[in-house]
């Protein structure tokens, strides 16, 4: 199956003329038709212009560049010149919105010759910790299809696990690249906030979103990230800092690598195989020439209540464009512009985007600035202050991504703060704006009527650090088997 070859495996076959762009192409399409209807993971296909562009990339000739003629999948909030693209949100979903310009990310990926084939599913707007509340419904582990893929790039991860696609592009605000990528197996990146551009992709928190790769391995990060790094004028957010080679540094010596074990990630109610699956990875590293050190991250346990002031703060202010006049779910004869606003606002926004958004004007007003937002903005600038700290004595810094491995579809409805707690591991990187890794770490053990599930290794670097974070998580891959394993579909 064509399917489910590497980029890397891939490109080298396309250059020997061993296969097409278009059979690689028709190949991730006949996996989706056949297996997609159980995993909900692709809710746009992008079939026809996809086999077309792969035509013409056959035609042409493959170049030189690895992404030449490989197919991949965006989560739906990645605008495409005259693609629906929907956030999976009925606000935009009954309007059939088509954006009339490309994103910087996938406008890159064009111009190196990847081809999208699809949309995949997301948590609306991106709110979410499973990809639970998505208008189209549920994306589910190809692991244990009672189980949830993560959120809110859960269709991003299930399509890369379940080889519909070579990769995919996701959106990390709370970790939701690193806790799909860690329930479903795949890798998937995190960058420094500022390193990828996230012009043309829907915003929920304008300082805490961040663009990355889900792929299947750690070099095919390396090669995404390449092309989709770096400066663009067309978002003052992206740092002028230069994009190193990423592929060449990834077989460097692990020998004299620090890696710190924070003493705040091994916490109580903490799944033991996810913990002894860390300390596993911790003596592999040893094994691999790194030093080992345990070091404390004093303010972790504020990460998450911190996030859950700033970004719905900023979710009442990004979603107030979806009114059904600048955008977004239009309505019948209103009695009013209050009538319209209340309507348009109900019928297209799910009880998540509505949470956030309420919360968000809460903290933000008269009265409550300075006792939430304000106060958040302090903590947030002391996490970053431990992990700067914490960054002068080590190189890199291994964690849990989760700490369990995926829950049942359906765990925590009702109860949206022990969805928010799934994220405890992911935002402190946030509140950093630093770079983080998860990759395939274990499994867990089967016990009766409950397979084996993925646990994801999470490993975070510095601010720009991404050389050296995929430097680790390859040496830690090529010491394991546990990135080979496939779902059974």
């Amino acid at each position: 199956m064509l399917s489910s070859l590497s980029i890397t495996e891939a490109h080298e076959q396309l250059k020997k003329k061993q296969i097409s762009s278009r059979e690689l192409v028709q190949s991730c399409i006949d996996r989706i038709e056949s297996i997609d209807k159980s995993l909900n993971a692709v809710i746009f296909r992008n079939f026809e212009r996809a086999l077309a562009e792969a035509k013409k990339i056959d035609d042409q000739g493959v170049s030189d560049h690895p992404l030449s003629g490989i197919p991949y999948l965006a989560k739906d909030i990645f605008c495409e010149a005259g693609i629906p693209t929907s956030a999976c949100s009925n606000i935009l979903r009954t309007k059939d919105y088509k954006p009339p310009f490309d994103s910087t990310t996938t406008a890159r990926l064009k111009a190196a010759g990847a081809m999208s084939i699809g949309k995949t599913n997301t948590d609306e707007f991106t709110m979410g910790a499973s990809t639970e509340t998505s208008c189209y419904g549920p994306t589910r582990n190809p692991w244990d299809i009672t189980r949830v893929a993560g959120g809110s790039s859960g269709g991003s991860a299930a399509g890369v696990a379940a080889d519909e696609c070579l990769f995919a592009l996701g959106t990390d605000t709370g970790g939701s690249i690193r806790q799909p990528a860690g329930f479903c197996n795949v890798t998937g990146l995190r960058t420094t906030y500022g390193r990828t551009s996230r012009y043309g992709v829907m915003s929920m928190a304008s300082s805490l979103d961040t663009i990355g790769p889900i792929a299947k391995n750690i070099e095919d990060l390396a090669i995404i990230l390449q092309t989709i790094a770096g400066k663009d004028p067309l978002d003052g957010t992206t740092g002028d800092i230069p994009v190193p080679d990423y592929r060449a540094s990834l077989k460097k010596d692990m020998k004299g690598m620090r890696v710190g074990i924070p003493k705040e990630y091994f916490i109580e109610g903490m799944n033991a195989e996810v913990e002894e699956a860390v300390r596993s990875a911790a003596k592999v590293f040893q094994n691999l020439g790194a030093t080992l050190h345990d070091i404390s991250l004093p303010h972790t346990k504020y990460a998450t209540p911190c996030y859950y002031v700033l970004c719905p703060s900023e979710v009442s202010s990004n979603m107030a464009r979806y009114d059904g006049i600048r955008f977004g779910h239009q309505i019948e004869n209103p009695k009013d512009l209050l009538d319209h606003y209340i309507r348009v606002r109900s019928e297209g926004f799910g009880s998540e985007v509505k949470r956030r958004i309420m919360i968000g004007t809460y903290a933000l007003s008269a009265g409550y600035y300075d006792a939430y937002y304000r106060q958040a903005q302090r903590v947030r600038t002391l996490i970053l202050q431990d992990c700067t700290e914490a960054f002068q004595k080590v190189d890199v810094i291994i964690a849990p991504v989760s700490p369990t491995p995926a829950f049942k579809v359906g765990a925590h409805e009702g109860d949206p703060v022990a969805m928010y707690l799934e994220d405890i591991f992911l935002d402190p990187q946030v509140m950093a704006g630093i770079p983080a890794l998860s990759l395939p770490g274990g499994f867990s053990r089967p016990q009766a009527g409950v397979p084996a599930l993925p646990i994801g290794l999470q490993i975070m670097g510095a601010q720009w650090g991404e050389e050296i974070v995929l430097h680790a998580g390859y040496a830690y891959e090529q010491a394991t088997e546990w990135h080979k394993k496939k779902p059974r579909l």
